[in-house]
């Protein structure tokens, strides 16, 4: 029987755990930390070994086969070890890729936006009839989904770091929303080592697979022709016109598949703002590469419903409506949002800093932000920063006081915006945490 061991005992190694279980392998799940009892009472309830707050290194070695949690970097002791001992590591989603059987795969990443897409891209699947499942980096992991529900396609959402154990994980399609500064904590401070990352979701693809990726991004296409070798690539742009993929021009945009074209006005959109319309048509091209229906894609679109902690609204007290971004977890995702701001904003910004470059968002604060709520244990660089553009800033360190702060700034006609730009595990459990917390501060004022 082989042996497999599970490093990591969050949603994607309790989903290798299962699958590996039911798929005849000895397994043992090994966490350096706590493992939630949700999870420890499905380990139990399978009779699957585990241990936590420790890894037992000769058990672990004596493994022939180590499934690694994204979450754990490549500098942990026990990761160095099983690289010497020269044993085979993988992610979970090439585990799960493995027993997946004729399922079909949409894998979409990205470094913003990708979360939307892949809702979308669902919504869109689910509303045209499809026998198909959300997974990934959102909702249940891939290989927990097969181990309990298999279904005849995925949509997963997957990281950099899901893609970086890899081996033969194929999608039947690829989405790269955009590529841009992130995570570079875990590549060496080194945005090429981040960009191969994310371009690995298309390494294994053949002459049957395609790609969707954005055109009007400039990193992504500087570094198309070094990545792209069978995919059947298929661009979107709000730039020019395309003879295949989606674009916009004059708000309308256009859908164009095997000599078909679709065409929809952007005001017809559910999910608005400029970010809103490139998820948009990845979504929607994508939908149609999968036969779905110009009408079906059409309602879909219309139908969707934006995400929790993403740009959502949370109330409007005394003329000061607050705005929920926690899913903003780096810079850029933190200049879509200010981008579409109409109104003056306090922008509650802070957390852990993954390397963050705070000029890309300098001129949108100069234009747009009239005080700066910082909201994390270490705020230096955000007055280094913007200290010299905004009058009015203030350190707090958890939601009630941000919010207070904030509102105490604010004037009738402002916006508070929680759009950290950071991670969020220094004061909070994850950014769903962190935009729980920020919404019960809003309704206590």
């Amino acid at each position: 029987m082989k042996k497999i061991v599970i490093l990591g005992a969050g949603e994607s190694g309790i989903g290798a755990a299962l699958l590996a279980k039911k798929e005849g392998y000895e397994v043992f799940v090994s966490d350096g930390g706590m493992i939630k009892p949700e999870f420890k009472n499905e380990l139990a309830k399978e009779a699957i070994d585990f241990e936590e707050g420790l890894h037992s290194k000769e058990r672990i070695l004596n493994a022939s086969i180590v499934v690694k949690s994204p979450g754990i970097p490549e500098k942990n002791e026990m990761v160095k070890a099983i690289r010497e001992r020269g044993l085979e590591i993988i992610s979970e989603i090439e585990f799960g890729y493995w027993y997946k059987g004729s399922g079909k795969i949409i894998a979409i990443t990205g470094s913003n936006g990708k979360t939307t897409t892949t809702a979308m891209i669902y919504h869109i699947c689910k509303t045209a009839g499809l026998d198909c499942a959300l997974a990934g980096n959102i909702g249940f992991s891939f290989a927990r989904q097969i181990a309990t529900e298999p279904k005849d396609l995925y949509v997963l959402e997957v990281s950099s770091f899901q893609l970086d154990d890899i081996k033969k994980f194929k999608p039947d399609l690829a989405v790269l929303t955009n590529i841009t500064e992130d995570h570079l904590d875990r590549y060496e401070y080194k945005f090429e080592n981040y960009i191969k990352s994310k371009f690995r979701i298309i390494e294994n693809q053949s002459k049957d697979d395609f790609f969707i990726y954005n055109d009007d991004d400039e990193i992504t296409k500087k570094y198309l022709n070094n990545f792209l070798k069978n995919s059947n690539p298929l661009p979107i742009s709000m730039n020019h016109e395309l003879p295949e993929g989606a674009y916009i021009i004059n708000a309308q945009m256009h859908l164009k598949w095997k000599n078909e074209e679709m065409e929809m006005s952007v005001e017809d959109f559910a999910v608005k703002g400029k970010h809103n319309q490139y998820n948009t048509m990845a979504a929607g091209i994508s939908s149609a590469v999968m036969g779905i229906r110009k009408e079906k894609i059409r309602d879909a679109i219309q139908t969707f419903k934006s995400l929790e902690h993403r740009m959502s609204s949370v109330a409007t007290i005394k003329g000061v409506e607050f705005i929920n971004d926690s899913k903003a977890t780096n810079v850029n995702s933190t200049w879509y949002a200010l981008e579409s701001m109409t109104k003056p904003v306090i922008l509650i910004l802070g957390g852990v800093d993954k390397g963050n470059d705070y000029s890309f968002i300098k001129e949108l604060v100069k234009e747009k932000v009239k005080a700066i709520v910082c909201m994390g244990l270490d705020n230096t660089k955000i007055h280094e920063a913007f200290g010299n553009d905004v009058q009015l800033m203030i350190n707090t360190q958890n939601a009630k006081d941000a919010v207070q702060s904030a509102f105490h700034f604010a004037d009738k006609g402002d916006v508070v915006l929680l759009s950290p730009a950071c991670a969020s595990f220094d004061l909070f459990k994850n950014y769903e945490d962190r935009g729980q917390q920020f919404i019960e501060a809003v309704k206590d004022l």
